[in-house]
């Protein structure tokens, strides 16, 4: 009687059921349980992807028109943004360590100014209004133009400039303030607009 249970007993277990062979079932199972789980602690990690990017070509060297791409720049920097400032043609003076220095605002056309063209157009009324907007500038405490030149390179902005227009202005890299990114070409700049959230020309 006792010999018919024994045989059944070992005729009714699972051969999958050696002790040996669980163990390696739970240990594989456990195993793929931790995967998973570091897969999704992974996912959840921020990579960076998702900062957001903006390219602004800046074509213009007017004492006016250097101030939006470095306060948007700047700013957008200091949001944590990946931000490229493509200087070039006219726009490449505002780099030019001597020459964005004597920046000048245009009287001429422009509809803003308190005179009529024909009076703007009196030599040396364009020095006279940049004269008259510097005073400006300095009564309310804005920054200068080498000042958010500064702070746009000490907030990660990457001021490029044009290499196409440093020949062609007979420029030298040396010219350049400190920290300005020369060499750039258009590809490499139509690569970072490709990939950027925005765009704005200047």
């Amino acid at each position: 009687m006792s010999t018919d249970n024994q045989s059944t007993t070992d005729a009714d277990a699972d051969p999958g059921s050696d002790p040996e062979t669980e163990f390696d079932a739970a240990e594989l199972q456990a195993l793929r349980e931790r995967v998973d789980e570091l897969e999704e602690s992974i996912a959840d990690v921020d990579t960076g992807d998702d900062q957001k990017k903006m390219t602004i070509v800046a074509t213009q060297g007017s004492f006016d028109m250097a101030y939006p791409p470095l306060i948007l720049g700047s700013t957008a920097a200091a949001f944590g943004w990946d931000v490229v400032v493509f200087h070039t043609f006219w726009g490449l003076d505002i780099l030019h360590e001597e020459k964005s220095k004597n920046l000048k605002l245009s009287a001429v056309g422009n509809p803003n100014m308190p005179v009529p063209n024909a009076v703007a157009a009196i030599p040396g009324m364009d020095r006279m209004a940049t004269r008259m907007m510097e005073k400006k500038i300095d009564e309310n405490g804005t920054a200068t133009i080498e000042e958010l030149i500064e702070l746009s390179l000490d907030q990660g902005v990457d001021l490029q400039a044009c290499q196409m227009t440093i020949e062609l202005m007979e420029y030298d890299e040396d010219d350049f303030y400190d920290g300005v990114t020369t060499g750039v070409g258009a590809a490499t700049a139509l690569q970072h607009m490709a990939e950027s959230d925005i765009q704005l020309l200047v």
